[in-house]
């Protein structure tokens, strides 16, 4: 796993939506509109509450990522933007029609 792409600057997350138990779809500062999704092997540790989906759909956009602020929980923005961008999303820019 010696490949590593190059990750851009910080892209700060302006927008997150719900779309599933445990997917988000998440906008960044420079357009990108992706979604993430979070399987149970991912909540290990202080992240184990947010195996309920209704714990986990209170995130928050927060400094410019995700965060579950009523469990002192954030996430960083590089590997959420990295996966939104596998996993794009075309949205209809804002303000037309």
């Amino acid at each position: 796993m010696e490949h590593m792409g190059e990750l851009p600057a910080l892209v700060h997350v302006t927008h997150v939506e719900v779309i599933g138990a445990h997917a988000l779809r998440l906008t960044f500062e420079d357009g990108t509109v992706g979604d993430v999704g979070f399987d149970d092997s991912e909540w290990r540790g202080v992240f184990e509450p947010l195996r309920d989906p209704e714990r986990f759909a209170k995130v928050t956009v927060d400094d410019g990522t995700i965060a579950w602020p009523d469990d002192g929980l954030d996430m960083a923005p590089e590997p959420l933007y990295a996966e939104a961008l596998q996993r794009q999303v075309h949205k209809a820019s804002v303000g037309t029609r």
